[in-house]
């Protein structure tokens, strides 16, 4: 687990508050990883809680209980607003409102419409 991970996890599980602070939870993360590493393992993620624990001047038991209660994780998103310009077809202009560009030309079915080669001087002049 990564120090946003785990910033995270106790936003989620609503641990922070105003004794124990997204900052708080920072600082503890970095007090329980290893020394240049990254994340926590099993065993120095239940030290973390420990001191999260400790912080809070809480059991540890509680704190789990609370992280349970809690439930999963908590997803957000944002939605779009309507944009006139985008829903209403009626509104389009140019290519779009008759019909869109088109992704196949009927004019050209080979190189032979497109390329000349009929017999030419040095200057590119038909003879």
């Amino acid at each position: 687990m990564d120090g946003r991970t785990f910033v995270k996890l106790c936003r989620d599980g609503k641990l922070l508050g105003k004794q124990f602070t997204a900052t708080d939870a920072d600082l503890v993360f970095a007090k329980s990883k290893q020394k240049g590493s990254k994340t926590l393992g099993l065993a120095e993620f239940e030290q973390a809680l420990q001191q999260i624990a400790d912080k809070k001047q809480t059991s540890l038991q509680q704190l789990l209980a609370q992280l349970a209660a809690a439930g999963g994780p908590v997803y957000t998103g944002t939605r779009a607003l309507a944009n006139k310009f985008h829903d209403d077809k009626s509104l389009y202009t140019g290519v779009h409102a008759h019909g869109g560009p088109s992704t196949k030309d009927d004019k050209v079915n080979d190189l032979s419409s497109l390329l000349d080669r009929s017999p030419a001087d040095v200057r590119g002049t038909k003879m």
